[in-house]
């Protein structure tokens, strides 16, 4: 069973959107997916109670139970567990680095994102150095930005994902009825770039995996 945690420091950054979004492709691609949402706020657990599809499982967890959930998706078949993480929680970041295969961590294109990446990697640390990459998220359709964050990422000494995810309303708009882009507009820009972080991922996963 492959485990991809997704970590951010700071709210915002569109980690709940990519988890599901990596969620349902792989469930189209014929994985058995758990998502276990750790973030009280229960965004991820929300979207599925609005969803009329019991594919991907979500499930509402506390910390000190991710072990037990992770069993218990193990114990069920699944063939792939994703974690979302809340936005400011150095214990759930730990705890889901620490049981992943592969850290993904979605970062907006501007100075206060790049600036949470320190903490990031003292949490990567204690959490034995995860294989992890930074993915640019909800990038501006227009200008460089992207790119310059790739920069600097690089500078910090991170890897970066190639795949940018742009700022598409698509995700939004899917997300308010529990859907998400790939279902609603599958042939759309916002599909076609989770699709591509998802061919992405799953090559990270069997490198992290061995």
């Amino acid at each position: 069973m492959g485990i991809l945690s997704i970590l951010g420091q700071k709210g915002g950054n569109g980690k709940t959107t990519i988890a599901l979004g990596l969620a349902v492709e792989a469930t189209l691609s014929g994985i058995s997916v758990a998502v276990v949402d750790l973030d009280p706020q229960s965004t991820a657990t929300n979207w599925s109670d609005r969803r009329n599809n019991e594919h991907p499982t979500v499930v509402s967890c506390q910390v000190s139970r991710l072990h037990q959930a992770l069993k218990t998706a193990t114990r069920n078949g699944a063939n792939l567990v994703i974690i979302d993480t809340p936005g400011k929680s150095t214990d759930a970041s730990i705890a889901a680095a620490k049981a992943a295969n592969v850290v993904l961590i979605p970062i907006q294109p501007q100075l206060y994102d790049i600036e949470t990446l320190r903490n990031i990697k003292d949490i990567l640390t204690l959490a034995g150095n995860p294989l992890s990459v930074v993915v640019v998220n909800r990038a501006p359709i227009q200008g460089r930005r992207h790119i310059e964050t790739i920069d600097a990422v690089k500078d910090m000494g991170l890897t970066t994902c190639p795949v940018i995810m742009f700022g598409r309303a698509a995700h939004g708009d899917a997300g308010n009825i529990g859907k998400t882009a790939a279902e609603i507009a599958p042939k759309g820009k916002a599909a076609r770039e989770m699709r591509g972080l998802y061919k992405y991922v799953s090559i990270a996963l069997e490198k992290g995996g061995n």
